[in-house]
């Protein structure tokens, strides 16, 4: 299969990932939330929701989008592949530059669920909330660890690319 083609279907198939496990998070949120009377599952209820919003919004947006950038990089390739070194390197090169913060926000996301449940484990309500922080962002994180990946292979792939053109 041709490598862009697969690139873009891998991250399109990715991204119905992250609407699956928002819609799913939502779903267990309201539950929670409306459903159980403790308030530990309000607290967890909480960044599931939040988080959950982002990724079905990142998701979806991935989603549509691929399909057109596909198009894109098939029609520069063909036509104008000098484009591949000016325009997609360049594209690609900040989306990956981009990782590095989500990966640091996440992994910072993750330390303060983890201090919110044991640091204040005698508070129900932040207990839920640091281990919904803790299950968003692990989830998150585990999620863009998989794109970046198949982010360097791409980059890789136009680079090789562009030294035979």
């Amino acid at each position: 299969m041709n490598p862009i083609v697969k690139y873009f279907n891998a991250e399109k198939a990715e991204s119905l990932l992250f609407i699956g496990f928002g819609v799913f998070a939502i779903l267990l949120s309201v539950y929670f939330f409306f459903f159980i009377k403790e308030i530990f599952w309000k607290g967890l209820a909480i960044p599931l929701v939040f988080f959950s919003i982002i990724q079905i919004v990142i998701g979806a947006t991935i989603y549509t989008r691929s399909p057109k950038d596909n198009l894109r990089v098939e029609t520069i390739l063909k036509y104008e592949p000098g484009k591949i070194q000016s325009e997609e390197i360049p594209r690609i090169e900040k989306v990956m530059k981009n990782f590095v913060y989500y990966r640091y926000f996440e992994i910072t996301m993750i330390f303060l669920g983890i201090i919110l449940m044991y640091a204040l484990s005698n508070y129900g309500f932040w207990k839920g909330f640091g281990l919904g922080l803790f299950i968003q962002c692990a989830v998150l994180l585990s999620l863009d660890f998989f794109a970046e990946r198949r982010g360097y292979i791409y980059i890789q792939y136009l680079k090789d690319l562009v030294e035979k053109i």
